[in-house]
């Protein structure tokens, strides 16, 4: 669509969002739906569990390397170009996934399909911008950001139901025929709408900046708390050319002509902060749900299917509202419903909070069905801060930004959430360990009944262990919704810091 051209809706706006929004769908799901399968896979082809996590890492770490190329790639062939090509190769890379015989094999498609997944979400969010009237966009922007959100709640869910009823290789095989309907419809409807083309040359100094100090910071939050963080040489390399690398990328981002990531985008207040907000807290969303979801396993013996059942009820409000959220838009100031987004968010942590070893699954589920409501009204608003101001030309560029910056807090989020929960765990072990001795009364009369009840005096040792590392670990598990409280309620005011107008400019009509 020209620059001069004033936004017009598309004839069939329904089925544009429906299409874009699964292939959106199939794609954020990629990134959690392997978790609960990491252990069958693992066993199915030869490898540790260790290595295993590089199924998900390989996928995180492209994923987010490539979102920044989106606006280059978008301006050098067209956005709905773009999109399908994307959508194509990340359907061949499910493919390939899913026949993968070796370790090699699967973690080289990952990260094939985690490169391509990294082009879909940004590119899908500007062809709706692009392709609805200004009115319209909140509507079409709250679908598209609960497919963003609901879809890590669907991921360990279907993948726990997969792995256990047929073979893990199904989670990446159910991507195919979505994959192919998304990418036909997608171009069949627009490709006689294609944005203009413009050649830029590549920054290929910032873009191997790049993936140096994202590929390695990410390995370092993966790699550290099982290597002890500064105590281990290696994690000291990797934080010096973490450093180096990420101070050398923004020097030169900011002096390049055609940065891969335009930093001057944050010069707009609104973007700034709005991706900032956005970005952190889907950082903390994701870290909170990962933990959710090892804790009902680990401690609470919960199956994956029933971790997916408990995760689930976010989805039925985020479904419900979202429409509404939509409308109310175009009425409403977006910096209310963010600011009712983060509140709610931070309800549904407290009550987390509150959590303990005999909590039931309705007590569990609870404040998953509250978290729907803060999910809809999280995504679309924020994005409709996040694009006031920039020019219809810089729009995949933008989105691109915010799209790396979203994706990288969610893998960095996830990795610190399971840091701070192991050592927090530690910690609480420690400290209730010198409760349990022969001079502690409450210990010893536990102790006793015990054995009075006929139990051996080393399954008594045992029975104490595991209580101990049940209440260490879920004090841990409170510590970590505790701070999420607290880091939600703290992006508020980073909130109110945008300012009025929030929708993107509209371009003056041709004369």
């Amino acid at each position: 669509m020209p620059d001069n051209e004033p936004y017009t809706e598309h004839k069939t706006p329904v089925l544009l969002t429906l299409l874009l929004a699964m292939a959106t769908f199939m794609q954020v799901l990629d990134l959690t739906i392997a978790n609960v399968s990491l252990p069958a896979i693992t066993g199915d082809l030869g490898a540790a569990t260790s290595q295993g996590a590089w199924v998900i890492t390989s996928y995180a770490v492209a994923n987010a390397i490539t979102v920044p190329l989106t606006g280059w790639l978008a301006d050098r062939y067209g956005q709905a170009r773009m999109f399908v090509i994307a959508t194509a190769l990340f359907t061949f890379a499910s493919l390939l996934c899913g026949l993968s015989w070796t370790l090699p094999m699967l973690i080289s498609a990952r990260v094939l399909q985690g490169a391509m997944a990294g082009f879909m979400v940004p590119l899908s969010q500007a062809l709706l911008i692009g392709n609805y009237p200004p009115e319209k966009r909140g509507m079409a922007l709250a679908i598209w950001g609960m497919t963003v959100v609901v879809a890590p709640i669907v991921g360990p869910l279907l993948g726990g139901w997969i792995t256990d009823n047929t073979h893990w290789s199904w989670i990446f095989f159910i991507n195919l025929p979505i994959g192919v309907i998304a990418a036909f419809g997608v171009w069949q409807l627009l490709k006689e709408r294609e944005t203009p083309l413009r050649r830029r040359p590549l920054d290929r100094v910032g873009m191997a900046l790049l993936v140096i100090w994202v590929g390695c910071l990410q390995v370092l939050l993966d790699k550290g708390n099982e290597l002890d963080w500064l105590n281990s040489n290696f994690i000291m390399t990797l934080a010096v050319i973490v450093v180096v690398s990420f101070s050398l990328f923004v020097v030169w981002e900011l002096t390049d002509a055609h940065p891969i990531v335009d930093l001057e985008l944050f010069r707009h207040r609104n973007f700034g902060m709005s991706a900032l907000a956005l970005s952190l807290a889907y950082g903390v969303f994701l870290g909170t749900t990962v933990i959710q979801s090892l804790w009902l396993q680990t401690q609470m013996g919960y199956t994956a299917q029933w971790a997916g059942y408990a995760l689930a009820p976010v989805g039925i409000f985020a479904v419900l509202l979202a429409p509404l959220i939509g409308r109310g838009l175009q009425h409403i100031d977006p910096r209310r419903f963010a600011t009712a987004a983060f509140i709610v968010f931070a309800v549904c942590f407290f009550l987390r909070t509150r959590f303990t070893t005999g909590t039931d699954f309705a007590t569990i589920a609870l404040p998953q069905l509250l978290q729907g409501v803060a999910v809809a009204m999280f995504f679309a608003p924020l994005v409709s801060i996040n694009v006031g101001g920039i020019a219809p030309e810089r729009m995949a560029s933008a989105t691109g930004t915010q799209n790396f910056l979203r994706t990288m807090c969610g893998s960095f989020g996830t990795s610190l959430a399971i840091a701070f929960w192991t050592r927090r765990e530690t910690l609480h072990r420690t400290q209730l360990a010198e409760h349990i001795n022969v001079y502690a009364p409450q210990s010893t009369l536990f102790s006793s009944r015990l054995e009075a009840a006929g139990i051996p005096a080393d399954q008594v040792h045992g029975i104490l262990d595991r209580i101990l590392s049940g209440q260490a670990n879920m004090l841990a598990t409170n510590d970590v919704y505790w701070l999420s409280c607290a880091l939600v309620i703290a992006l508020i005011p980073v909130i109110w810091l945008a300012r009025p107008p929030f929708g993107p400019p509209r371009p003056a009509p041709a004369k």
